[in-house]
C-alpha cells in the first residue's frame, strides 16, 4: 500500500469542505497518481475535469500513463495529458495532465474553468514561474468567478504553513514516511578529478557494492554526455546499458530511458534534474547524486538569461535521493562530505526572483492587470525586474503609453513564446517571413533542436535535414 493511502480520507474530507487544501508529502509516498484518481469520484466533481499540473514535460506522460495504467486503459480515455508539441486526450478524459505553462494557456483563455472541478499544483516546492503565475490566476478565479473551484497544492518538500497562510489558512494534510529506507553514503568531493571522472568512478563503485539499476544526477547535456563517454570507455560491464536524460531528448528516448531494464541486465540513467521529481524508474535503486545543477539567471542590464551552475539545496538533495526508495529499500552516493550538507541552501531560490519577468508581465497585462498587487503569490515579483519587463513591453509595443495591451500585444500573448520572440515571429510574418520567423522561434526555445551551434544559419539547414518526429 501507498503511504499516501493512509491521508487520502483526511483529504476527501478537507477538500470537501474547503476550496484550497495543502498536501505534504515526502518521496516516493504516491501522491502524484493516487491522489487525482482518488479525488475523481468526490460528489464535488459532478462529471467535471481534474487538472494536474507538473513541472516537466516527461513527468506529465509518466504520470498520466502511470494512472491510466492502474485503470486498465490507455492515455487518452479517463486520464490524458498536454504538454508543449504533444497532447494526447479525448472527449472521455477527465484527468489531464498538463505542464504548468500549458495550464497558464489554459486558463488565460478560459478564465472560468468551466469544466474543471479541480486544479492540481504537484511538485509545488520547486517554485517555477508558471506556477507561481498559475496559482495566482487560479485563486483570482476562485474569488471573483468560480467560488467552488477547488486547489489543491501538493509538495515534498515545502513550508505547508507559508503556503497555508497564502490560500486563507487552508488546511495542511501531511503524509509521513518513505515507501522505503535510502542508506545514504557521503563518497565526499575531490575537486582534483574532472566531474566526469568523480562521478564515473562512483559508478563503477556503485555497481559492485549494489544490485539493480542505478540514476546518475548531473547538472546538463555536456556533463551528460562526458560521463557516457568516459563510461563507455572504461566500464567493462556487458551487462549494463547506459541512459541519457534530459530535455532536449526526443520523447520516445526520453521513455526509453525511463522504462525497466531488461531481464538480466543493469541500466544506469544520467540524468538532469528533469529525474528530480514525480518520475518513477522501475528498478532503480541506486542514486548518485554529484550535488549540482543547471539553474537561469536573468541579467536585467543585459537583458539576457544565462544558465548557471549552483550546488543544490537540501531540498532537491533531498528529493534526488528518495529516488532510490521509490520501489525498495535503496542506497544513495553524495558526491561530498557529510558536514557540507548543512551549508546547503534549503531551498532553491524561486524562479520569479532570478528570471525574465517580460513574459509574466505579458501574461498579467492580458489577464487586465498592471502589477501584481492584488494576486496571490508567495513572492512577489521584484520591482525593479517587473519595471524593466514593462519598459521593455513598451519598446516592443506590446503595451502603449498608458500601460495598457495593444493590439501588437494581444498577438504577441496568444503566442507560447517569450515576449521578445515572438515579436520577432510576428514581424517576420508581417514581411512575408512567417515559416522562417517560426523556425527561427523553434530553434531559440526547443534546446538543442537544430544541433548546438551557434551560427543560426547552420543550425536552420540542420532543422531543414531533420526528418524526426520532434523537428516536424
Amino acid at each position: 500500500m501507498l503511504p499516501i493511502e493512509n491521508v487520502l480520507p483526511a483529504l476527501k474530507a478537507a477538500m470537501l469542505a474547503s476550496h484550497a487544501t495543502v498536501l505534504v508529502a515526502p518521496p516516493g509516498a504516491g501522491k502524484t497518481t493516487a491522489v487525482p484518481l482518488a479525488l475523481l469520484g468526490e460528489p464535488w466533481v459532478e462529471g467535471r475535469k481534474i487538472i494536474v499540473l507538473e513541472p516537466r514535460r516527461l513527468a506529465a506522460r509518466a504520470a498520466a500513463t502511470r494512472m491510466a495504467s492502474t485503470l486498465g486503459e490507455a492515455v487518452g480515455e479517463t486520464v490524458g495529458f498536454r504538454v508543449r508539441l504533444q497532447s494526447k486526450v479525448s472527449a472521455r478524459t477527465r484527468i489531464e495532465v498538463v505542464t504548468e505553462g500549458v495550464f497558464t494557456r489554459m486558463i488565460l483563455d478560459d478564465p472560468g474553468l468551466e469544466s474543471v472541478a479541480a486544479v492540481l499544483f504537484d511538485e509545488f516546492h520547486e517554485r517555477s514561474l508558471d506556477a507561481d503565475l498559475g496559482l495566482a490566476f487560479a485563486r483570482d478565479v476562485q474569488g471573483l468567478l468560480r467560488d467552488d473551484l477547488r486547489l489543491l497544492v501538493m509538495s515534498a518538500t515545502l513550508d505547508g504553513a507559508r503556503v497555508s497562510s497564502l490560500l486563507g489558512d487552508a488546511p495542511v494534510i501531511e503524509s509521513h514516511g518513505r515507501m522505503f529506507p535510502v542508506d545514504t553514503r557521503h563518497l565526499g568531493r575531490d575537486d582534483r578529478l574532472r566531474l566526469e571522472e568523480r562521478v564515473g568512478r562512483a559508478v563503477e563503485r556503485a555497481l559492485a557494492e549494489e544490485t539493480g539499476s542505478l540514476l546518475v544526477f548531473l547538472p546538463g547535456q555536456g556533463e551528460i554526455r562526458r560521463v557516457e563517454r568516459w563510461l563507455s570507455e572504461r566500464l567493462r560491464r556487458p551487462d549494463v546499458d547506459l541512459a541519457p536524460l534530459y530535455g532536449a531528448l526526443e520523447p520516445a528516448v526520453q521513455d526509453r530511458a525511463i522504462a525497466p531494464a531488461a531481464p538480466g541486465r543493469r541500466k544506469v540513467v544520467l540524468a538532469t534534474s528533469i529525474a528530480e521529481t514525480s518520475l518513477t524508474i522501475q528498478g532503480v535503486r541506486v542514486v548518485i547524486d554529484c550535488g549540482l545543477a543547471r539553474v537561469p539567471r536573468y541579467d536585467p542590464a543585459s537583458g539576457i538569461t544565462r544558465l548557471d551552475t549552483v550546488r543544490v539545496s537540501r531540498a532537491a538533495a533531498d528529493q534526488r535521493r528518495g529516488r532510490a526508495g521509490r520501489t525498495e529499500p535503496g542506497v544513495c552516493y553524495c558526491l561530498w562530505d557529510e558536514a557540507e550538507t548543512r551549508s546547503l541552501p534549503a531551498f532553491a531560490r524561486p524562479e520569479i526572483l532570478e528570471a525574465d519577468l517580460s513574459r509574466l508581465a505579458l501574461d498579467l497585462a492580458r489577464w487586465g492587470a498592471r502589477d501584481a498587487t492584488g494576486l496571490c503569490f508567495m513572492d512577489p515579483p521584484p520591482a525593479a525586474a517587473y519595471g524593466e519587463a514593462r519598459s521593455l513591453l513598451q519598446r516592443i509595443q506590446a503595451l502603449d503609453d498608458h500601460g495598457d495591451l495593444t493590439t501588437h500585444g494581444k498577438a504577441l500573448a496568444e503566442m507560447p513564446l517569450p515576449p521578445r520572440i515572438a515579436h520577432m515571429v510576428v514581424r517576420a510574418a508581417a514581411s512575408g517571413q512567417a515559416r522562417r520567423g517560426a523556425e527561427v522561434a523553434a530553434l531559440l526555445t526547443e534546446q538543442g533542436l537544430g544541433g548546438r551551434e551557434t551560427d543560426l544559419r547552420r543550425r536552420l539547414e540542420n532543422l531543414g535535414r531533420d526528418r524526426s518526429p520532434r523537428a516536424k
